[in-house]
């Protein structure tokens, strides 16, 4: 059946429009707020690239932060959440591209 206002069918339809109410998600106290797994891993992600000098790292870890960010649920705990990861992946960056090269093992 098409829902087009021509249909006859369309003049028998119960639902009612003015009954209808937009959706309003529950208020959830601070809390109770499921764990930002993204962001976490985001963190990790980003001191390994800084500790261990991982580029993939500090890629990916700016991408779990951008996740995270598009995510956001609680302000202020999930934004310093993200500004640490997102600090932490720019540094492994920069330090990986713009740092001094790694000295040669020797053997």
């Amino acid at each position: 059946m098409s829902s087009h206002n021509n249909n006859p069918a369309s003049a028998n339809d119960p639902r009612q429009p003015s009954a209808s109410k937009p959706f309003l998600a529950p208020m959830v106290s601070p809390e109770d707020v499921p764990v930002d797994y993204s962001g976490f891993v985001a963190v990790i992600l980003g001191v390994a690239g800084v500790m261990f000098r991982y580029k993939l790292c500090s890629w990916l870890a700016l991408i779990f932060c951008a996740q995270s960010l598009s995510n956001m649920r609680n302000m202020e705990n999930d934004l310093k959440q993200i500004s640490m990861a997102s600090m932490f992946a720019i540094m492994g960056l920069v330090t990986n591209y713009l740092g001094p090269a790694r000295p040669a093992s020797q053997s």
